[in-house]
């Protein structure tokens, strides 16, 4: 049975510092966007023992606007994909003034709103880069630090990664034939539509990054080409004035109601194909949602032309696989990101086509004590699901909870390997894809499953 989301009440503040058991293990958090605050909150709550350090001098990860820390993607005009109250904390919904969808202003607010609501800033140590992590022969992990005061190593009992997976781009491989003249930018690198005036702008990917940049493009570019290899299912974000995904299934439920939905979604925003989008080869449901409520009337305006794959470079102009050829300065190439870990050497994660193999998306089986915090790309939002994986953690830290043997952890894995290449297609960039209210019911039942003294 469908149900409509409900905004949960506010956890009272903490307004008297909690001091850890130093009895319990240590950890270390490496990075304090969304999932590194909810790892911090949930630790520092718990009275576990960490260090949370940040490569920049502020919060908010790839949700502050020019990030000091020069891994953010936000551009002016960001706003989030999926609605406030199924963005929000468990135990810190958004303002209800909020718009159903929010800026990246009003998400980095929440965000440090949460930090002081729950009285952690201190714990955060800033301007401070995670340089390497290894396993200590002796059990444990040491952390390589560098800070302004200079390098130091650290042991900790326990290391939670929450460095995003939004930060290194993937540009084309092999790169096109021919040569171009003209500006090319990742959609990493892209700021503000003043980086298109005036422009002949090529956009190439059909993500959302691809769409609000293409969008943008329409009201300050001289023109703009949207080059789509692979047609995309692109959803409203708002339906019947409402915002598209407040309707929801329970976790339970299988997939294909939820595809099921995902499917009338995508009726209900009506096809792109009269706009010259390529048909999907894939169902609803079967790849990572796109959202625009804008791209519609631009299309249909003509100042987006849609185009199909690159063919050549020719110096000022762009040739496509269909023999079109666009004007061209600036090509924005909107193709996603690599999963990499700077700090972690291939002995100890071996990362290859963005496919990191992982127990519910954040433990290897042969790795313990290493966490990875929010390594996952929902149908639906990050942070809830970065905050149920740190409740975990932080009740294994407790001894209030076992992981599974380490054999029926690559069983699980295997099994839910099977069942996402039968929910998604085959693409590095559903290696990381999960069902969101589905995973989070997962997730509560392996805490149920693994309570110690129950």
């Amino acid at each position: 049975m469908a149900y409509m989301i409900r905004q949960s009440r506010r956890a009272p503040a903490v307004t008297a510092p909690i001091d850890p058991d130093p009895s319990l293990p240590k950890v270390c958090i490496i990075g304090a966007g969304s999932s590194g605050i909810a790892a911090a909150k949930t630790l520092y709550t718990s009275g576990i023992p960490f260090d949370c350090f940040e490569k920049g001098s502020e919060i908010g990860g790839n949700w502050l606007f020019d990030n000091p820390n020069g891994t953010s993607a936000c551009y002016e005009t960001l706003q989030i994909n999926t609605s406030c109250p199924r963005m929000a904390f468990s135990d810190y919904p958004m303002p209800e003034d909020y718009p159903p969808y929010a800026s990246h202003e009003q998400v980095f607010a929440y965000f440090r709103d949460y930090v002081e609501h729950f009285g952690f800033a201190h714990t955060i140590t800033f301007d401070t880069e995670v340089t390497d992590v290894r396993r200590n022969s002796r059990g444990g992990w040491e952390v390589d630090i560098t800070a302004r005061a200079g390098a130091e190593t650290r042991h900790y009992d326990a290391v939670m990664v929450a460095n995003g997976h939004h930060w290194d781009a993937k540009w084309p491989d092999p790169e096109y034939p021919g040569r171009f003249d003209g500006e090319q930018i990742h959609a990493h690198d892209y700021r503000s539509g003043d980086q298109l005036v005036g422009r002949d702008v090529v956009v190439v990917g059909a993500g959302n990054s691809a769409m609000d940049i293409a969008v943008e493009g329409s009201h300050r570019a001289r023109s703009v080409n949207l080059s789509i290899r692979r047609g995309q299912w692109v959803m409203k974000k708002t339906v019947f004035g409402r915002a598209a995904d407040q309707v929801v299934l329970p976790g339970w439920a299988p997939w294909w109601m939820t595809s099921a939905r995902l499917r009338l979604g995508a009726m209900l925003s009506g096809g792109l194909r009269k706009y010259g989008l390529p048909k999907p080869p894939h169902k609803p449901g079967q790849s990572h949602p796109v959202q625009s409520d804008a791209i519609r009337e631009r299309l249909k305006a003509n100042a987006i032309i849609v185009r199909p794959g690159i063919e050549r470079l020719e110096s000022d102009r762009i040739v496509f696989t269909d023999g079109a050829v666009a004007p061209a300065d600036l090509i924005v190439w909107a193709t996603g990101y690599k999963v990499s870990f700077p700090f972690l050497s291939s002995e100890v994660v071996d990362v290859e086509n963005n496919d990191l193999p992982l127990w519910k998306r954040m433990v290897h089986p042969d790795r313990p004590g290493l966490f990875f915090i929010g390594l996952l790309q929902p149908v639906g939002a990050v942070m809830p699901l970065s905050e149920m994986q740190a409740k975990l953690v932080a009740k294994i830290l407790l001894g209030d909870c076992e992981l599974p043997t380490r054999q029926d952890m690559f069983k699980q894995m295997a099994k839910d390997d099977r069942r996402n290449k039968k929910q998604f297609y085959d693409s590095p960039r559903h290696t990381m894809e999960v069902d969101f209210d589905h995973y989070l019911w997962e997730m509560q039942r392996e805490m149920d499953r693994g309570a110690v003294g129950e």
